[in-house]
């Protein structure tokens, strides 16, 4: 495989690090994030390794859905700066060799957006076919609210209107009728326009929910899929290495076709919501093979698509796809207490406090995800072990601001914690524990660890670009898994239990050579014999193993 293609394929070794801008650093006194301090703070995701930075929504909004609620595609929220301030930022960020993808929130805009206050006003409005509107409508039993604590239904009559629009999330988020060409030629050119200003892809928001109809009469939506291919071309002819990250939280045998036919045309990257859930299955039972079996089951992909591997990101932690005794042991050992669950379906917590703040399964998992085969994705204050503020409602509790030092309101601003867009987490997990500034002084803090596993992940690019299998670690508890790519070989260890592990590996089509440890300060070398290999690993140990010599 050429450099220059591998170049052209940029995302496939990527690491991408999510982040809402107006809980990342006040630049201005107001209590809120902005972009300006974003830029300010860029060289710390450039010293952490970061390759690709993921902004979350920074559009106008009524802030009903933390800006999911877009009121107008082509701008910028005045409290986070400006169109100026947004070019200043994606140039910093490339100049410190980092890309910059947005959310791309297709399904639905706020109730306040021109069109839909268009559309409302009269049926004769061009912006009436914006929207999905019906007389009476007819609610689909297999199509369920996404936020059934605030909608009982994905209909709401509107009085102006005098008929029924579908909205699939909240009541005031209504949907785009993506069946209508006109809406379909409108998001092409909103890509195309940030396309313009310098970004590098997009993360498309809820992708699934492009295609239910939820009890539509007749044909009145594209399939997705066409949808999708037709937004893909379109960014190729733009720019032809923009990547698509997709939201879509599906069955794998589902979830493949979102990638697109044996062209790969459609989504380059998708979450792996599946394998996902069963990390942290087999984290509660501290058996690997829940784990295993989800690694197995992953379908390849081609060298055009790849996986996105995380452990959260800035929804709730979704175990939809467990089963209901599953889900059970995951509260019982993550989120016991019912205000730490929620929609009856995940978790509002982050990592750090679900595993007690030990450093060792901390290390662990992210070892683990940074060694699974794809794409890792970080979400803000993870590289430091932040946690969340169960006192704010929802999902919100994990999007809490970033801790900086120890400073008032952890030096994400210097106003009265009143006038604090979202409050700081307190507790163990709050700044004067958890802190960027602490840590960087500290050589065996999680942040320096992360730093060098970043470091050595960058350089070990058989995790996203190899064909991988899982071997026989001949214990339960541990996870053993290699990546394979032009002539280069890697393995990965994880000991899911608290007790250390002794382990004879064996390692199928290898006859002799060694295996030399990645992550350790000290160069250690493990000889082979008939391709068998005893190992050591602490309780919750890690270790990434390179394969040399004669194969």
């Amino acid at each position: 495989m050429s450099s220059a293609r591998t170049a052209d394929l940029w995302w496939k070794n990527a690491i991408v690090y999510c982040l809402d801008a107006e809980t990342f650093y006040d630049s201005d006194g107001d209590g809120t994030g902005d972009l300006v301090g974003l830029t300010e703070k860029i060289d710390h995701l450039a010293g952490l390794g970061v390759t690709c930075l993921w902004l979350m929504p920074f559009f106008p909004t009524p802030g009903r859905d933390d800006g999911y609620d877009i009121t107008d595609y082509y701008g910028v929220d005045e409290r986070l700066g400006s169109l100026g301030d947004f070019v200043a930022l994606v140039r910093t960020a490339k100049d410190r060799g980092m890309r910059v993808i947005i959310d791309l929130v297709i399904n639905h805009t706020s109730d306040q957006h021109p069109w839909f206050k268009s559309a409302r006003r009269s049926p004769n409005s061009r912006f009436r076919d914006y929207y999905v509107w019906q007389d009476e409508p007819q609610d689909d039993p297999d199509t369920g609210v996404v936020f059934p604590d605030a909608e009982d239904s994905i209909w709401s009559y509107d009085d102006q209107a005098e008929q029924y629009y579908l909205h699939h999330f909240y009541s005031h988020q209504p949907d785009l009728n993506i069946g209508n060409p006109v809406v379909r030629e409108e998001m092409a050119k909103i890509a195309g326009f940030w396309l313009e200003l310098g970004v590098d892809g997009f993360r498309v928001d809820a992708v699934p929910y492009l295609l239910e109809t939820g009890g539509i009469d007749g044909d009145l939506r594209l399939d997705p899929h066409s949808y999708l291919k037709d937004l893909r071309a379109f960014m190729a002819r733009r720019r032809g290495d923009a990547a698509l990250l997709g939201e879509v939280n599906l069955p794998n045998d589902e979830l493949v076709a979102y990638f697109g036919d044996e062209q790969a045309d459609e989504i380059q990257m998708l979450f792996a919501f599946p394998l996902m859930q069963q990390i942290y299955l087999a984290f509660a039972r501290q058996d690997a093979r829940p784990l295993a079996e989800a690694l197995r089951d992953l379908p390849a992909v081609s060298d055009a698509s790849q996986w996105a591997m995380f452990l959260r990101n800035h929804d709730e932690l979704t175990l939809d796809k467990l089963s209901d005794d599953e889900r059970e042991e995951v509260f019982a050992a993550f989120g016991p207490d019912e205000d730490m669950q929620l929609f009856g379906r995940g978790l509002r917590r982050r990592l750090p406090p679900m595993l007690d703040g030990d450093q060792r399964r901390l290390r662990l998992a992210y070892s683990l995800m940074f060694s699974l085969p794809g794409t890792p994705v970080l979400f803000y204050g993870e590289e430091i072990g932040m946690g969340e503020n169960l006192d704010i409602d929802g999902r919100l509790s994990v999007r809490t601001p970033m801790q900086w030092s120890d400073d008032k309101n952890g030096g994400f601003s210097d106003v009265a914690p009143s006038r604090l867009r979202r409050p700081v987490t307190e507790g163990r997990f709050g700044p004067l524990a958890v802190n960027v500034a602490d840590q960087e002084r500290d050589p065996d803090s999680l942040l320096n660890w992360m730093q060098r596993l970043i470091r050595k992940r960058r350089e070990t690019p058989e995790f996203g670009w190899g064909a991988w299998d899982v071997l026989d670690a001949g214990d339960d508890a541990v996870l053993a898994h290699r990546c394979a790519w032009e002539g280069g070989t890697v393995l990965a260890l994880h000991n899911l239990a608290d007790a250390p592990r002794e382990i004879t590996l064996r390692i199928p089509q290898i006859d002799d050579g060694h295996l030399v440890d990645l992550l350790e300060t000290r160069s250690t070398t493990h000889r082979l014999d008939g391709g068998r290999v005893d190992l050591k690993l602490e309780g919750f140990g890690h270790r990434w193993l390179r394969l040399r010599g004669s194969v």
